[in-house]
C-alpha cells in the first residue's frame, strides 16, 4: 500500500523535573501543527477539561500561560508519535508513524508517577509505557471526533486520574511567561 499525505513532524514534549503525570496524545492535528501548540482545535476538549477540574477559565489564558499552569500542577504533555504521514487530522489516517522516545523522556522525569493515554490510538503504545512499571491509564479522547462520549463523561474520567496523581489545587501564578525548560 502506497503511503499518502505529507510527512509531518510532531511537537516537543511539555515536561520538566516536576512532571508527575504525563499525558500522551497520538499526534497533533492540523490545527495544532499550524499553531505549534497542543490541542489547538477549538472543539478539542483537553483544555476545557483541565479548566473544569482546576477551576480555571483556560479559554482566557494564552497558550504559554496554559503550559505554565499545566507544569505548575505537575502535568506533562507529549505524543506517542514523533512523525507520520497523514491527510487531515484523524488518527485512522496516520501512516508510517515514527514513535517518540517515551521511555527516554520518562527516565528524565524524576517525579513521574503515571502516564495517561489520551484516546485509543495513543493507547496502542501501552505495551511500551507499561514497561516503566508505573500506573498507565487509557482516557477517553478529548478530540471532537470522539462524539460518543459527552463532555461530562470525559470530565469524570479525566478528573479521577488527575486527582490520583496531581497535587490539590494551588494558588495560581500565571502572570509571567514560563521559562523554556527541557528535560
Amino acid at each position: 500500500m502506497a503511503e499518502t499525505g505529507p510527512r509531518l513532524e510532531g511537537l516537543p514534549p511539555v515536561a520538566d523535573a516536576d512532571t508527575r503525570l504525563l499525558v500522551l496524545g497520538s499526534f497533533p492535528g492540523v490545527a495544532s501543527l499550524k499553531a505549534q501548540g497542543y490541542y489547538a482545535h477549538p472543539r478539542n476538549q483537553f483544555w476545557a477539561i483541565l479548566g473544569a477540574v482546576w477551576g480555571v477559565d483556560m479559554a482566557g489564558l494564552t497558550y504559554p500561560q496554559r503550559l505554565a499552569l499545566a507544569r505548575s500542577r505537575g502535568l506533562g504533555i507529549w505524543d506517542v508519535y514523533a512523525a507520520c504521514r497523514r491527510e487531515g487530522s484523524l488518527d485512522r489516517a496516520i501512516e508510517a508513524a515514527e514513535p517518540n522516545d517515551l521511555l527516554g523522556l520518562a527516565r528524565r522525569l524524576p517525579r513521574l508517577e503515571a502516564l495517561a493515554h489520551n484516546g485509543g490510538e495513543s493507547a496502542r503504545s501501552m505495551r511500551i509505557t507499561r514497561a516503566l512499571g508505573l500506573p498507565v491509564y487509557r482516557l477517553p479522547s478529548t478530540s471532537p471526533a470522539n462524539a460518543g462520549w459527552s463532555f461530562e463523561r470525559k470530565l469524570a474520567a479525566w478528573a479521577d486520574v488527575l486527582a490520583r496523581h496531581l497535587p490539590p489545587t494551588q494558588p495560581l501564578t500565571i502572570g509571567a511567561e514560563p521559562p523554556t525548560r527541557t528535560p
